[in-house]
């Protein structure tokens, strides 16, 4: 293995847009990142701009291949999930801005669905739960209230694509449809069980299939650049969902390994091998990704907020200027003082799934102070991480032992060592603290040769901090129960 070899990785995230150079050992090389700018029309919507999507994603690879000394050998594409753009096949042009996967805006249609019964059989297709978080309500909203999209979409004239399947198009100069099956599995209309479109589902949502990419495995030549685009060609070798992304970054290849990443929500997924298995702790099966056709699977809980808790107290509140003063902040008392908080600011995940929960505080009395509270924002993602970990438990069979955790919350200090006493178990930070990029990296790494397998590119994988638990069970069991007290409320 060559550690200069470079590999260049698109990383398309919710809040920002960026390009990693990296060397094969996961030495960053070279980094450029633009801020993405988020809508809010309505209440309960979110959007963003596809063409800034597209305009600063290019111009973060265009500054980094103008200072690299060597052509990248491939391109890894790791991207945002669910969020959806459609556009128009002979221009290119998004027909609306992208809805964002936290957009709630479909969630009376996910609940008339579910009323009549149909969520069993899209679980038993798709893994998925009737949400307004997937593609398929989202795809089906732009059709039924942008001015003449339906007929275009009748008439063949429209493509859908999560963003990895956008930029490819744009990268490609509108030559080439295609998607990855992590991203595929997200969009409520792919059969993770027999691997294609599923025209029930299709049916169901009313998308046409002609809107719909190729889909292909994780590594995979996608496409190759048009030589415009770039002033030569790369090929794109590997793309994954950055949940996916960031399993593989962290080296989870083996059954009952899992990983949390931490930044605007949290996202754990626990590898659990070739079997698809429906979720009976309502957590979501997915695909982990497809390697010469040969599929894992990993079961997902997804938390809306986490970092983004932190945010709304600096922003919102002004408890802090800077989100880093969070965690002395939170030292600064003993404990929450019974404080709870439940960041549901855009309703509950796994495993509540309530669309229309909302952010409460309980507890407070006359001496709770806005320590009291940051500390409780803080303990926040340690329940709520515990709630998903022991329905990964219940559902896989699997005791976990270690869970290795990246994204921005994990500098908290005291975020991670108290998610490791909550969890009762090792928490590991990488020292490549690039998972999501740096999985999409391993991915091109793999088609282009410069990693023999997804298990070989984990071997380099090492910890950088490890957390171990030091809290009194006493202690565990109380804040775990006042937690589940709290959380009852929202049943």
């Amino acid at each position: 293995m060559n550690d200069q070899t470079p590999l260049l990785t698109i990383d398309q995230g919710t809040t920002s847009s960026r390009a990693i150079l990296f060397a094969a050992n996961g030495d960053v090389l070279q980094l450029e990142q633009k801020e993405l700018q988020l809508y809010y029309p309505h209440k309960g919507w979110v959007e963003q701009d596809a063409e800034d999507i597209w305009h600063d994603t290019l111009a973060c690879c265009k500054k980094i291949l103008d200072k690299a000394k060597t052509h990248p050998v491939a391109i890894g594409i790791t991207n945002q999930r669910e969020t959806t753009v459609v556009w128009e096949k002979d221009t290119g042009k998004p027909l609306y801005n992208a809805i964002v996967w936290q957009d709630r805006r479909t969630k009376e249609v996910c609940a008339a669905l579910k009323e009549d019964g149909h969520e069993e059989m899209v679980a038993g297709k798709t893994g998925l739960l009737l949400d307004p978080y997937f593609s398929a309500s989202k795809i089906q909203w732009i059709l039924d209230n942008v001015e003449g999209a339906r007929e275009k979409a009748d008439a063949g004239e429209l493509a859908f694509g999560t963003i990895d399947t956008f930029l490819i198009w744009r990268l490609t100069k509108g030559k080439v449809h295609v998607t990855d099956i992590t991203n595929a599995s997200r969009t409520m209309l792919y059969n993770i069980v027999e691997q294609d479109w599923d025209d029930e589902l299709l049916a169901l949502f009313n998308v046409p299939r002609s809107m719909l990419p190729e889909v292909k495995d994780n590594v995979a030549h996608f496409a190759d650049t048009d030589d415009s685009v770039f002033g030569h060609v790369l090929p794109i070798g590997g793309v994954a969902g950055d949940q996916q992304a960031a399993l593989i970054g962290q080296g989870c290849t083996k059954p009952g390994m899992i990983k949390a990443t931490y930044g605007t929500g949290c996202f754990a997924l626990m590898h659990i091998g070739d079997q698809f298995k429906v979720s009976e702790n309502r957590l979501l099966t997915t695909l982990a990704y497809r390697i010469d056709g040969k599929i894992e699977y990993a079961v997902e809980g997804s938390i809306f907020v986490a970092g983004a808790a932190i945010q709304w107290l600096r922003d919102n509140m002004g408890f802090f200027s800077n989100a880093a003063e969070s965690e002395s902040l939170a030292r600064s008392v003993e404990d929450s003082n019974e404080v709870y908080f439940v960041p549901a600011f855009t309703g509950l995940g796994a495993p509540h799934w309530n669309p229309d929960a909302r952010g409460m505080i309980t507890g407070l009395t006359r001496e709770t102070t806005k320590a009291h509270i940051t500390r409780a924002a803080l303990e926040a993602q340690a329940y709520q991480t515990l709630d998903l970990v022991s329905a990964m438990e219940g559902d896989s069979g699997y005791e976990v032992n270690v869970v290795r955790v990246d994204g921005g919350l994990v500098a908290n200090r005291f975020m991670c060592q108290f998610l490791s006493d909550m969890l009762d178990c090792d928490v590991q930070v990488p020292k490549n603290h690039e998972c999501t990029a740096w999985g999409a990296a391993v991915l091109a790494g793999v088609y282009a040769g410069v990693f023999d397998s997804l298990d070989n590119a984990a071997e380099q994988w090492v910890c950088k901090d490890l957390y171990t638990p030091d809290m009194d069970e006493d202690v565990r069991h109380k804040n775990r129960d006042g937690w589940d007290a709290t959380i009852a409320q929202y049943s």
